[in-house]
C-alpha cells in the first residue's frame, strides 16, 4: 500500500483550489491520503468547506486528524462534520479504520515535552490540567491501537511523539510541540509507521525507541526539505 501524508495545510476560505493539482498528483502516486492536522487556519466552517471541495474530487480514501488550529474557532465538531460529509474524509479522534487490511489509528495528541524532561502533574491546577490532556490523548491512542484487528497499524497524529522530529524548532517551544507519552503506545502495540505535523521547522524523519519510523509531514517543512517536489511524504508499506 502506498501512503501519501501531509499536515498543516492551513486552508482559508480563499484557499479553494490551492492544492487541487497536488491532490491530483497524489491520486496517481498513492492508494491512501493521510492528513495530519491543522487542516484549516482558524477552525472556521468556510475553511473546512474549501478544503472539502478540493478533496471531493479525489478517487482514493482520505484519513485525517485535527490539529490545534482546527480548534481555534470553537467549531471542531462542525469542521469534522463538513470534512466527513462533503469531503468523504475519515476524521479520527481516538478511533480507527481499516483499508485493504491496513489499520489506521488517529488522535490529535498534545504537548508536554519528551523523555525525562516531560512535564509532570505537580503544582498548580493549571499544570495538572495540561498534563492530564496529554495523558488523555495518549490513552485514546492506546485504546484505539489495542482494539484494531489489523496486523499492520499506521498512526496519525498532529503533535509529535518523539523529540527527534521536533529538532530544528526553537528549543524553548519543544514542550508545546509534542509529548513522548504518545510514543509509548506506538511501540507497545507495534505500529508500522507514524506520521505527525505541527513542527514547521523540525526534522523530516526519526524513529521511536523501538525503531518505528516517524515522519514529520508538516507542509512548510516538506516544501523546505524537498524543494521542487509535491509537499507530501510518500511511504510504501510492504505486503504481509
Amino acid at each position: 500500500m502506498r501512503l501519501a501524508a501531509a499536515g498543516d495545510l492551513h486552508y482559508t476560505a480563499a484557499s479553494r483550489g490551492a492544492l487541487r493539482r497536488q491532490f491530483a498528483d497524489v491520486a496517481r502516486r498513492a492508494d491512501v491520503l493521510l492528513l495530519c492536522g491543522d487542516l484549516t487556519d482558524h477552525g472556521l466552517p468556510e475553511e473546512a468547506e474549501a478544503l472539502a471541495e478540493d478533496l471531493r474530487a479525489l478517487a482514493l480514501p482520505v484519513v485525517a486528524v485535527l490539529g490545534n488550529h482546527d480548534f481555534e474557532g470553537g467549531n471542531a465538531e462542525l469542521v469534522t462534520e463538513i470534512l466527513r460529509e462533503r469531503g468523504a474524509t475519515v476524521v479520527l479522534d481516538g478511533e480507527s479504520c481499516v483499508i485493504d487490511g491496513v489499520g489506521f489509528v488517529g488522535v490529535k495528541g498534545f504537548g508536554g515535552g519528551f523523555g525525562r524532561r516531560a512535564l509532570g502533574p505537580w503544582g498548580e491546577q493549571a499544570i495538572k490540567l495540561f498534563v492530564q490532556e496529554a495523558v488523555d490523548e495518549a490513552m485514546k491512542l492506546e485504546r484505539a491501537l489495542a482494539r484494531i484487528p489489523a496486523e499492520q497499524k499506521v498512526v496519525l497524529l498532529h503533535y509529535a511523539p518523539i523529540q527527534e522530529t521536533v529538532e530544528g524548532e526553537a528549543q524553548q517551544i519543544w514542550p508545546f510541540l509534542g509529548s513522548s507519552r504518545l510514543e509509548e503506545p506506538i511501540d507497545r502495540y507495534g505500529a508500522r509507521v507514524a506520521f505527525h505535523g505541527h513542527c514547521h521547522h523540525g526534522s523530516p524523519a526519526g524513529q521511536t525507541r523501538a525503531g518505528t519510523p516517524v515522519y514529520n509531514v508538516a507542509m512548510p517543512l516538506l516544501r523546505a526539505a524537498f524543494p521542487g517536489q509535491p509537499p507530501f511524504r510518500l511511504v510504501e508499506l510492504p505486503n504481509e
